[in-house]
């Protein structure tokens, strides 16, 4: 079953061009991957989803409605003051959530020792960890995560890991965007590879490395991403 669709999707802001036909779609309980540099077009992609912005032309499906949808987006919205149960509290009380479902929910994400830290001294792991916990706090259908690691150090981009493949076994369809490639090979059970707004390939990340590895030279969807664009992704 589709959970997430977009069919030649084109969209511009004035005289840039930044989606250019985009056509995919996730199945329902799968980590699915937008892959690229900054620039390429991922984020704009997940605004339309969540239909913050409209498109020019083509189609959209999302399966579910708005309120079983979680978002975690380039920048984390959290109240700086307010300790990490209280931005949950906020949250809560607009869903109608009963309030154990806050300690259920930081305990999920290990912060259950930091309820009343409040955001402005938490680490950057820990905020990040607190914005999957928002969420993630009404138990979202489909969940969309803009560059969930970005500027983490390793032991705690893992940690994210972990949450996440949790997270995909307990039902939830996750929409990732990334520009890490391992992190995309490791977590997706399928892939689109953007580039200057355009899907260059598409599906299983180890299926894409032996697509291209026919000579044994390309072993990574890194490699695989510089052979089709003669560029990184940085």
């Amino acid at each position: 079953m589709t959970s997430v669709s977009m069919k030649d999707v084109q969209k511009s802001f004035g005289k840039n061009h930044v989606l250019r036909g985009i056509t995919f779609d996730t199945k329902v309980g799968e980590i699915f991957g937008l892959l690229g540099p900054s620039g390429s077009g991922k984020t704009t992609i997940i605004n339309i989803l969540t239909k913050q912005f409209g498109v020019d032309s083509g189609e959209c499906f999302v399966s579910v409605g708005s309120n079983e949808i979680g978002l975690m987006l380039e920048h984390d919205g959290l109240f700086s003051r307010l300790s990490c149960a209280d931005n949950l509290h906020v949250f809560r009380e607009i869903y109608g959530i009963p309030k154990k479902r806050v300690e259920e929910v930081l305990e999920s994400v290990g912060l259950s020792n930091a309820t009343k830290t409040s955001a402005d001294k938490l680490s950057k792991g820990m905020r990040q960890r607190l914005v999957i916990a928002r969420a993630i706090l009404h138990h979202p259908k489909i969940l969309f995560l803009d560059e969930p690691t970005s500027a983490l150090d390793p032991v705690t981009a893992r940690g994210i890991y972990k949450l996440i493949m949790e997270l995909r076994e307990k039902g939830s369809t996750i929409f990732l965007t990334t520009h890490n490639m391992e992190e995309a090979t490791n977590l997706c059970d399928r892939v689109v590879m953007l580039h200057d707004g355009k899907i260059i390939e598409q599906g299983n990340p180890k299926e894409i490395c032996t697509r291209y590895n026919a000579i044994k030279t390309i072993h990574d969807l890194e490699s695989v991403f510089i052979q089709l664009t003669g560029g990184g992704l940085k």
